[in-house]
Protein backbone atom coordinates (compact mmCIF):
# COMPACT_ATOMS: atom_id res chain seq x y z
CA UNK A 1 0.00 0.00 0.00
CA UNK A 2 1.56 3.75 -0.95
CA UNK A 3 2.16 5.95 1.93
CA UNK A 4 -0.24 8.51 2.37
CA UNK A 5 1.42 11.78 2.32
CA UNK A 6 -0.10 15.09 3.97
CA UNK A 7 0.31 18.52 4.21
CA UNK A 8 0.18 20.41 7.52
CA UNK A 9 1.71 22.03 10.33
CA UNK A 10 4.67 20.74 12.73
CA UNK A 11 2.04 21.52 15.50
CA UNK A 12 -0.94 19.74 13.91
CA UNK A 13 1.94 16.73 12.85
CA UNK A 14 2.48 16.22 16.65
CA UNK A 15 -1.02 16.21 16.97
CA UNK A 16 -1.60 13.68 14.64
CA UNK A 17 1.18 11.55 15.43
CA UNK A 18 -0.09 11.33 18.98
CA UNK A 19 -3.51 10.06 18.26
CA UNK A 20 -1.79 7.24 15.71
CA UNK A 21 0.99 6.26 18.16
CA UNK A 22 -1.55 5.31 20.78
CA UNK A 23 -1.06 8.20 23.16
CA UNK A 24 -3.74 7.82 26.48
CA UNK A 25 -4.29 11.61 27.02
CA UNK A 26 -3.36 14.72 26.24
CA UNK A 27 -3.07 17.52 28.92
CA UNK A 28 -2.22 21.18 28.09
CA UNK A 29 -3.28 24.71 27.76
CA UNK A 30 -3.17 27.56 24.78
CA UNK A 31 -0.13 29.42 23.92
CA UNK A 32 1.74 30.83 20.33
CA UNK A 33 3.32 29.38 19.00
CA UNK A 34 2.06 25.60 20.24
CA UNK A 35 -1.75 26.65 20.60
CA UNK A 36 -1.98 24.69 16.98
CA UNK A 37 -1.24 20.88 19.25
CA UNK A 38 -4.40 21.06 21.22
CA UNK A 39 -6.52 22.73 18.50
CA UNK A 40 -5.64 19.85 15.81
CA UNK A 41 -6.37 17.90 18.75
CA UNK A 42 -9.98 18.90 19.56
CA UNK A 43 -10.72 19.08 15.86
CA UNK A 44 -10.21 15.02 15.44
CA UNK A 45 -12.49 14.51 18.41
CA UNK A 46 -9.86 11.35 19.22
CA UNK A 47 -11.80 10.55 22.22
CA UNK A 48 -14.35 9.01 20.06
CA UNK A 49 -12.39 6.71 17.49
CA UNK A 50 -9.08 5.66 19.38
CA UNK A 51 -10.57 6.69 23.54
CA UNK A 52 -7.87 9.18 23.99
CA UNK A 53 -8.68 11.72 26.63
CA UNK A 54 -7.82 15.48 25.48
CA UNK A 55 -8.13 18.02 28.02
CA UNK A 56 -7.69 21.70 28.40
CA UNK A 57 -6.54 22.59 31.91
CA UNK A 58 -6.97 25.72 33.61
CA UNK A 59 -3.46 26.32 33.95
CA UNK A 60 -0.17 24.71 33.07
CA UNK A 61 0.42 23.69 36.36
CA UNK A 62 -2.47 21.50 36.08
CA UNK A 63 -1.71 19.82 33.15
CA UNK A 64 1.61 18.57 34.18
CA UNK A 65 0.19 17.49 37.38
CA UNK A 66 -2.52 15.84 35.06
CA UNK A 67 0.33 14.41 33.27
CA UNK A 68 1.56 13.24 37.09
CA UNK A 69 -1.19 11.35 37.34
CA UNK A 70 -2.06 9.57 34.11
CA UNK A 71 2.23 8.66 34.05
CA UNK A 72 1.88 7.22 37.46
CA UNK A 73 -1.22 4.58 36.03
CA UNK A 74 1.15 3.19 33.45
CA UNK A 75 -0.86 5.73 30.68
CA UNK A 76 0.88 6.78 27.70
CA UNK A 77 0.16 10.60 28.37
CA UNK A 78 1.71 14.28 27.21
CA UNK A 79 1.39 17.79 27.50
CA UNK A 80 2.82 20.74 25.03
CA UNK A 81 3.79 24.29 25.38
CA UNK A 82 5.69 27.13 24.62
CA UNK A 83 8.74 28.83 27.16
CA UNK A 84 6.92 30.75 29.31
CA UNK A 85 4.28 27.63 29.36
CA UNK A 86 7.02 25.34 30.43
CA UNK A 87 8.78 27.54 32.79
CA UNK A 88 5.53 26.92 34.80
CA UNK A 89 5.81 23.23 34.40
CA UNK A 90 9.25 22.89 35.59
CA UNK A 91 8.26 21.95 39.31
CA UNK A 92 6.13 19.13 37.81
CA UNK A 93 8.86 17.95 35.43
CA UNK A 94 11.31 17.45 38.59
CA UNK A 95 8.34 15.35 40.16
CA UNK A 96 8.25 12.92 37.10
CA UNK A 97 11.81 12.64 37.41
CA UNK A 98 11.76 11.78 40.92
CA UNK A 99 9.16 9.71 40.48
CA UNK A 100 10.74 7.70 37.33
CA UNK A 101 7.51 8.28 35.21
CA UNK A 102 7.67 8.18 31.60
CA UNK A 103 5.42 11.39 29.90
CA UNK A 104 6.05 13.52 26.84
CA UNK A 105 6.76 17.46 26.89
CA UNK A 106 6.70 19.10 23.67
CA UNK A 107 8.17 22.69 23.92
CA UNK A 108 8.08 24.82 20.67
CA UNK A 109 9.89 27.64 21.68
CA UNK A 110 9.36 31.42 21.64
CA UNK A 111 11.69 34.32 22.67
CA UNK A 112 12.44 35.45 25.68
CA UNK A 113 12.96 36.23 28.92
CA UNK A 114 9.64 37.05 30.70
CA UNK A 115 6.97 36.91 28.29
CA UNK A 116 9.34 37.58 25.38
CA UNK A 117 7.77 37.36 22.03
CA UNK A 118 5.68 34.88 20.09
CA UNK A 119 8.97 34.43 17.79
CA UNK A 120 10.77 31.84 17.12
CA UNK A 121 13.32 30.90 19.12
CA UNK A 122 15.97 28.33 20.84
CA UNK A 123 16.59 29.87 23.97
CA UNK A 124 15.11 26.74 26.41
CA UNK A 125 18.48 25.34 25.86
CA UNK A 126 19.46 25.71 29.30
CA UNK A 127 15.88 25.15 30.76
CA UNK A 128 15.80 21.79 29.19
CA UNK A 129 19.03 20.40 28.43
CA UNK A 130 20.47 21.55 31.79
CA UNK A 131 17.30 20.10 33.98
CA UNK A 132 14.87 23.30 34.04
CA UNK A 133 13.52 22.23 37.68
CA UNK A 134 15.41 21.43 40.64
CA UNK A 135 17.49 18.25 41.44
CA UNK A 136 19.82 16.17 39.14
CA UNK A 137 17.63 14.89 36.40
CA UNK A 138 17.81 14.62 32.93
CA UNK A 139 15.73 14.60 30.36
CA UNK A 140 16.21 12.66 27.39
CA UNK A 141 15.50 15.58 24.64
CA UNK A 142 15.19 15.37 20.60
CA UNK A 143 15.13 18.80 18.41
CA UNK A 144 13.22 17.79 15.42
CA UNK A 145 14.63 19.94 12.02
CA UNK A 146 11.13 19.35 10.03
CA UNK A 147 7.76 18.17 10.23
CA UNK A 148 8.27 14.76 9.23
CA UNK A 149 10.75 15.20 12.31
CA UNK A 150 7.70 16.23 14.30
CA UNK A 151 5.33 13.23 13.57
CA UNK A 152 8.63 10.66 14.29
CA UNK A 153 9.84 12.34 17.76
CA UNK A 154 6.47 11.33 18.99
CA UNK A 155 6.70 7.75 18.76
CA UNK A 156 10.72 7.95 19.30
CA UNK A 157 9.95 10.11 22.39
CA UNK A 158 7.78 8.02 24.12
CA UNK A 159 9.08 4.60 23.42
CA UNK A 160 12.35 6.04 24.86
CA UNK A 161 10.52 7.29 27.90
CA UNK A 162 8.95 4.44 28.75
CA UNK A 163 12.22 2.11 28.04
CA UNK A 164 13.94 4.65 30.51
CA UNK A 165 11.10 5.42 32.95
CA UNK A 166 12.28 9.17 32.39
CA UNK A 167 10.55 11.85 31.07
CA UNK A 168 11.41 12.65 27.57
CA UNK A 169 10.99 16.13 26.00
CA UNK A 170 10.61 16.98 21.90
CA UNK A 171 12.72 20.81 21.59
CA UNK A 172 11.21 22.03 18.93
CA UNK A 173 11.38 26.40 17.74
CA UNK A 174 8.55 28.43 16.44
CA UNK A 175 9.80 28.11 12.71
CA UNK A 176 8.96 24.07 13.21
CA UNK A 177 5.69 24.35 14.80
CA UNK A 178 4.42 26.67 12.65
CA UNK A 179 5.81 26.05 8.92
CA UNK A 180 4.01 23.33 6.73
CA UNK A 181 5.54 20.39 4.81
CA UNK A 182 4.79 17.42 3.63
CA UNK A 183 5.03 14.15 6.29
CA UNK A 184 3.79 10.58 6.06
CA UNK A 185 2.29 10.25 9.73
CA UNK A 186 2.82 7.00 11.39
CA UNK A 187 1.23 4.10 11.14
CA UNK A 188 -1.56 3.40 13.76
CA UNK A 189 -0.86 1.87 17.22
CA UNK A 190 -4.17 0.53 19.09
CA UNK A 191 -4.00 2.52 22.58
CA UNK A 192 -2.99 -0.56 25.41
CA UNK A 193 -5.22 -2.49 27.48
CA UNK A 194 -5.51 -2.13 30.84
CA UNK A 195 -3.82 -6.12 31.03
CA UNK A 196 -1.20 -4.91 28.91
CA UNK A 197 -0.25 -1.95 31.09
CA UNK A 198 -0.23 -4.12 34.57
CA UNK A 199 2.15 -6.56 32.46
CA UNK A 200 4.72 -3.90 30.55
CA UNK A 201 4.50 -1.17 33.70
CA UNK A 202 4.40 -3.60 37.20
CA UNK A 203 6.06 -0.24 39.09
CA UNK A 204 2.24 1.31 37.68
CA UNK A 205 -0.33 2.38 40.44
CA UNK A 206 -3.52 0.97 39.67
CA UNK A 207 -5.34 0.22 42.17
CA UNK A 208 -4.75 -2.65 44.25
CA UNK A 209 -4.27 -5.80 41.80
CA UNK A 210 -4.63 -9.12 43.06
CA UNK A 211 -1.37 -11.08 44.60
CA UNK A 212 0.50 -7.95 45.09
CA UNK A 213 0.73 -4.89 47.49
CA UNK A 214 -0.38 -1.24 45.27
CA UNK A 215 2.29 0.85 44.28
CA UNK A 216 2.70 3.96 45.57
CA UNK A 217 4.06 6.60 43.01
CA UNK A 218 5.97 9.48 45.17
CA UNK A 219 9.02 11.56 44.53
CA UNK A 220 9.98 11.97 48.02
CA UNK A 221 11.92 10.72 50.06
CA UNK A 222 12.54 11.32 53.86
CA UNK A 223 15.57 9.09 54.50
CA UNK A 224 19.04 10.92 53.34
CA UNK A 225 20.92 7.66 52.43
CA UNK A 226 17.45 6.50 50.85
CA UNK A 227 17.33 9.52 48.68
CA UNK A 228 21.17 9.12 48.02
CA UNK A 229 21.01 5.72 46.49
CA UNK A 230 17.73 6.57 44.83
CA UNK A 231 19.89 9.47 42.76
CA UNK A 232 22.85 7.12 42.87
CA UNK A 233 20.40 5.06 40.53
CA UNK A 234 19.28 7.86 38.57
CA UNK A 235 22.73 8.58 37.61
CA UNK A 236 23.43 5.07 36.28
CA UNK A 237 20.63 5.30 34.37
CA UNK A 238 21.38 8.33 32.91
CA UNK A 239 24.81 6.91 32.27
CA UNK A 240 23.08 4.03 30.53
CA UNK A 241 20.92 6.57 27.84
CA UNK A 242 24.58 8.38 27.09
CA UNK A 243 26.05 5.43 26.44
CA UNK A 244 23.14 4.11 24.31
CA UNK A 245 20.62 6.92 22.98
CA UNK A 246 22.67 9.39 21.50
CA UNK A 247 21.41 10.67 17.69
CA UNK A 248 23.47 13.26 14.91
CA UNK A 249 23.29 13.79 11.72
CA UNK A 250 26.67 14.81 9.39
CA UNK A 251 26.30 17.17 6.42
CA UNK A 252 28.92 17.31 4.04
CA UNK A 253 31.31 16.91 6.81
CA UNK A 254 33.91 14.32 5.01
CA UNK A 255 36.30 16.98 4.13
CA UNK A 256 35.50 19.89 6.14
CA UNK A 257 37.85 22.07 7.33
CA UNK A 258 34.96 24.17 9.54
CA UNK A 259 32.54 22.95 11.48
CA UNK A 260 29.19 24.46 12.32
CA UNK A 261 26.75 23.07 14.97
CA UNK A 262 23.37 23.78 14.95
CA UNK A 263 20.19 21.97 15.58
CA UNK A 264 16.47 22.42 14.91
CA UNK A 265 15.62 25.01 12.29
CA UNK A 266 18.84 26.78 12.58
CA UNK A 267 20.69 23.51 10.87
CA UNK A 268 18.24 23.94 8.02
CA UNK A 269 19.46 27.60 7.83
CA UNK A 270 23.18 25.81 7.81
CA UNK A 271 22.89 23.10 5.83
CA UNK A 272 22.23 26.29 3.01
CA UNK A 273 24.76 27.83 4.12
CA UNK A 274 27.25 24.74 3.88
CA UNK A 275 26.45 24.49 0.66
CA UNK A 276 26.79 28.38 -0.54
CA UNK A 277 30.04 28.25 1.45
CA UNK A 278 31.46 25.49 -0.84
CA UNK A 279 30.52 27.74 -4.03
CA UNK A 280 33.01 29.76 -2.65
CA UNK A 281 35.84 26.97 -1.91
CA UNK A 282 35.41 27.14 2.08
CA UNK A 283 35.14 23.45 2.83
CA UNK A 284 32.41 23.94 5.65
CA UNK A 285 30.34 21.21 7.30
CA UNK A 286 27.41 20.81 9.77
CA UNK A 287 27.27 18.23 12.75
CA UNK A 288 23.30 18.59 13.51
CA UNK A 289 22.73 17.77 17.76
CA UNK A 290 19.44 15.13 16.71
CA UNK A 291 19.34 14.66 20.73
CA UNK A 292 20.20 17.53 22.58
CA UNK A 293 20.44 15.12 25.32
CA UNK A 294 21.87 13.05 25.71
CA UNK A 295 24.42 15.34 23.46
CA UNK A 296 26.60 13.94 21.14
CA UNK A 297 30.25 15.16 22.77
CA UNK A 298 32.32 12.18 21.50
CA UNK A 299 31.37 12.91 18.06
CA UNK A 300 31.89 16.23 18.25
CA UNK A 301 35.50 15.93 20.33
CA UNK A 302 36.60 13.42 17.24
CA UNK A 303 36.05 16.30 14.70
CA UNK A 304 38.12 18.69 16.95
CA UNK A 305 40.63 16.28 15.34
CA UNK A 306 39.98 17.12 11.76
CA UNK A 307 38.98 20.69 11.50
CA UNK A 308 40.62 24.38 12.18
CA UNK A 309 37.67 25.67 14.36
CA UNK A 310 33.66 25.36 14.89
CA UNK A 311 31.00 27.69 15.11
CA UNK A 312 27.33 26.88 17.00
CA UNK A 313 24.47 28.52 15.15
CA UNK A 314 21.73 28.89 17.21
CA UNK A 315 18.59 31.53 17.81
CA UNK A 316 19.94 32.87 21.39
CA UNK A 317 22.53 34.36 23.33
CA UNK A 318 25.01 31.54 23.11
CA UNK A 319 23.86 28.11 25.22
CA UNK A 320 24.49 25.28 23.14
CA UNK A 321 27.91 26.28 22.67
CA UNK A 322 29.15 25.52 26.14
CA UNK A 323 28.62 21.84 25.79
CA UNK A 324 30.41 21.89 22.76
CA UNK A 325 33.46 24.16 23.84
CA UNK A 326 33.53 21.42 26.25
CA UNK A 327 33.54 18.63 23.83
CA UNK A 328 36.33 19.95 21.79
CA UNK A 329 38.84 20.99 25.84
CA UNK A 330 40.36 23.49 23.88
CA UNK A 331 41.73 21.58 20.92
CA UNK A 332 40.38 24.13 18.53
CA UNK A 333 38.49 27.55 18.91
CA UNK A 334 34.46 27.09 18.91
CA UNK A 335 32.54 30.27 18.15
CA UNK A 336 28.81 31.55 18.73
CA UNK A 337 26.71 33.25 15.96
CA UNK A 338 22.81 33.61 16.82
CA UNK A 339 19.98 36.67 16.29
CA UNK A 340 17.90 37.44 19.61
CA UNK A 341 13.98 38.84 19.58
CA UNK A 342 12.80 36.46 17.35
CA UNK A 343 15.16 37.53 14.19
CA UNK A 344 16.07 34.19 11.86
CA UNK A 345 19.26 34.63 10.31
CA UNK A 346 19.40 33.85 6.53
CA UNK A 347 22.75 31.42 5.18
CA UNK A 348 24.48 34.39 3.56
CA UNK A 349 24.51 35.68 7.69
CA UNK A 350 25.99 32.29 8.72
CA UNK A 351 28.68 32.11 5.77
CA UNK A 352 29.72 35.73 6.62
CA UNK A 353 30.11 35.12 10.54
CA UNK A 354 32.18 31.84 9.43
CA UNK A 355 34.41 34.35 7.95
CA UNK A 356 35.19 36.86 10.46
CA UNK A 357 34.45 34.35 13.21
CA UNK A 358 36.19 31.33 12.03
CA UNK A 359 38.86 32.61 9.03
Amino acid sequence: MSEEVKLMKGNEAIAHAAIRCGCDGYFGYPITPQSEVLETLMEVEPWKTTGMVVLQAESEVSAINMVYGGAGSGKKVMTSSSSPGVSLKQEGVSYLAGAELPALIVNVMRGGPGLGTIQPSQADYFQTVKGGGHGDYRLIALAPASVQEMADFVGLAFDLAFKYRNPAIILADGVIGQMMEKVVLPDFKPRRTDEEIEKECPWAAVGKPKNRKPNIITSLELQPDAMEQNNLRFQAKYKAIEENEVRYEEIMCEDAEYLLVAFGSSARICQKACQIAREKGIKLGLLRPITLWPFPTKAIAEYANKVKAMLTVELNAGQMVEDVRLAVNGKVPVEHYGRLGGIVYTPDEIVEAVKNKLM
